[in-house]
């Protein structure tokens, strides 16, 4: 495994391989079962894999966990390795050093869910990730549905932009206990990990629900009130079309999905899941 700092040798590297396909998994580091999991999707679907660690600052609002984010970068070379990754690309800064002059804006998409607490957020997703699409090539990349908001959003960047990459999303990967696979789980504390079991319980609670014929405002109100009663410092909990990413209709559909982010102790963290159990996406 080649692992490479600067653009321009990435670059060379990479230019004796357009022969192959090239797939793109961008990661900010510290990798867990859920980042192997795109990393073999990769393999599958492309002759050569590129994973890129890079934590953007331009995705962290002020007073978010910029400095603190875990960096475990020897412990992912290792995971690359073994998962037989071509090339780790580790840039130790992606801006220029009189700071950003132009980046990328999104509109309207980022004004839901996670959009209303991290304000600029997503911009700064969407400028890192066309940085990365315009130094790799990639013939497609692959993203976690843990965070659909912005695998939906990029698609959106793709089409938009007319971009010739294929954005490819992978199932989000649970412990054994049903939370979601995070980087920042290691921030909660053994009583916090308890509490964040909460969030996948209530989205498989609304699952059920669906499938019994009920409501989607009973749905809603069920979830809020099991929430509460647990004490959780709740942001949103939501049932919307997954690939709008508008409000949900009134009739269930198959893009329905629940979206949930709350804090735990002091760690956000974010779930979602169809509505319907039985159309779930696994692409």
């Amino acid at each position: 495994m080649q692992v490479i700092k600067q653009v321009q040798a990435l670059r060379r590297y990479l230019s004796e391989c357009r022969q192959d396909s090239i797939a793109l998994v961008p990661t900010m580091g510290c990798l867990h079962a859920g980042h192997v999991s795109l990393i073999r999707k990769a393999k599958r679907l492309a002759d050569v894999v590129v994973v890129s660690i890079y934590v953007n600052h331009l995705q962290f609002s002020e007073g978010e966990d910029f400095e603190q984010y875990p960096r475990t970068f020897e412990d992912d070379v290792k995971i690359c390795v073994a998962e037989g990754v071509d090339v780790l690309f580790q840039p130790k800064n992606l801006y220029t050093d009189d700071g950003v002059k132009i980046s990328l804006q999104v509109h309207e998409m980022d004004g839901v869910l996670c959009g209303v607490s991290r304000l600029g957020h997503f911009d700064g997703v969407v400028t890192v990730v066309n940085m990365l699409f315009n130094i790799v090539q990639p013939n497609l990349a692959i993203f976690g549905e843990k965070d659909w908001q912005q695998l939906t959003i990029l698609r959106r960047m793709v089409a938009d932009l007319h971009i010739p990459i294929s954005v490819v999303g992978s199932a989000l990967v649970r412990e054994d206990d049903g939370l979601a696979m995070s980087s920042r789980n290691r921030y909660l504390t053994d009583l916090e990990r308890e509490k964040a079991l909460f969030l996948s319980q209530i989205l498989q609670k609304m699952q059920a629900l669906a499938a019994q014929g009920e409501s989607k405002q009973y749905i809603i109100s069920v979830g809020l009130a099991y929430l509460q009663e647990a004490d959780i410092d709740l942001d949103y909990l939501e049932i919307r079309d997954e690939q709008s990413l508008l409000p949900a209709t009134a009739i269930p559909k198959p893009t329905d999905r629940i979206f949930v982010a709350a804090m735990i102790g002091h760690t956000r963290l974010i779930d979602n899941m169809p509505l319907l159990k039985n159309l779930e996406n696994v692409a």
